[in-house]
């Protein structure tokens, strides 16, 4: 194919247009070119750009993750589990585990065969909660991090939730400012075993993405260290895929967690 060849790419209806770094510079990208290849119109469709190419000691892959806003952000889940998939593909890894890095460190990522793939995260501390008042139909909300700020809204039913208002208003809300947030909305199945339910306000983005990896493991540690649930833990994401976190507590400390989810190749193309 001529041009810049470019993979599309799903994890768990968070998709991505991702570029081999060995064929081109994150400098020929800026912001205004990131946003239309990502337009869902005029461009490829996105819900960010990705650049995954050789790590420059030669220690693993790195991955840098721009939001469809041209925005560069520290670290994408659900990017990341793709490109364990796509790396693989390309031959870029021999082994099933990598050394990923990204703009919030070094991650340890697993390719499980197909379209499975794990992350695992260093260890972080678990959402605490916050005292936000909560509206009808929500019954806590926390906040912490992991690797970029989430914010945890346990509620009775997350299919229901306004998301793009109530999402939009707790994104910006004064107790997270200047940075703001993503806001993850979670609610408990009918039985203790059976998955949560996971919506997501992503910033940058600035409305729904089917799917955030990084939300999902923040979700998971918040519900845990709050008693509502014990891990390991399966949410089901807005695509109807499911993602999966393991991993173990400590007062309040999350030990050795793992994410796992899809990395699934869409389609090849190339940009003229």
């Amino acid at each position: 194919m001529r041009g810049t060849v470019f993979y599309k790419m799903s994890g768990s209806g968070n998709d991505f247009v991702v570029l081999d770094a060995r064929t081109t510079a994150l400098a020929d990208w800026p912001s205004e070119r990131v946003v239309t290849i990502c337009d869902r119109r005029n461009g490829v469709g996105a819900d960010g750009l990705v650049f995954l190419g050789p790590e420059a000691k030669g220690d693993g892959l790195q991955m840098v993750y721009l939001n469809n806003d041209g925005g560069r952000v520290a670290l994408c889940g659900n990017a990341a589990l793709c490109c364990t998939r796509l790396a693989h593909s390309l031959e870029l890894i021999q082994e099933a585990q990598l050394r990923l890095h990204t703009d919030a460190g070094v991650l340890l990522t697993e390719y499980r065969g197909g379209n499975s793939a794990a992350i695992r995260f260093p260890g972080f501390q678990a959402p605490v909660e916050s005292r936000i008042a909560l509206e009808a139909g929500e019954d806590k909300i926390f906040i912490g991090a992991v690797g970029v700020p989430h914010m945890i809204v346990v509620v009775q039913n997350a299919q229901a939730v306004d998301l793009e208002g109530r999402g939009r208003v707790l994104r910006h809300h004064p107790d997270v400012e200047p940075e703001g947030t993503n806001v993850n909305f979670v609610s408990p199945g009918h039985e203790p075993s059976d998955p949560w339910t996971i919506r997501t306000f992503e910033r940058g983005i600035e409305g729904e993405t089917l799917a955030c990896g990084t939300g999902t493991m923040a979700a998971a540690a918040a519900v845990a260290h709050a008693g509502l649930g014990s891990l390991p833990l399966s949410f089901i994401t807005g695509h109807g895929v499911p993602l999966e976190v393991e991993a173990g507590l400590q007062g309040g400390q999350v030990i050795d967690p793992w994410l796992a989810g899809e990395g699934r190749l869409v389609y090849t193309g190339a940009l003229e």
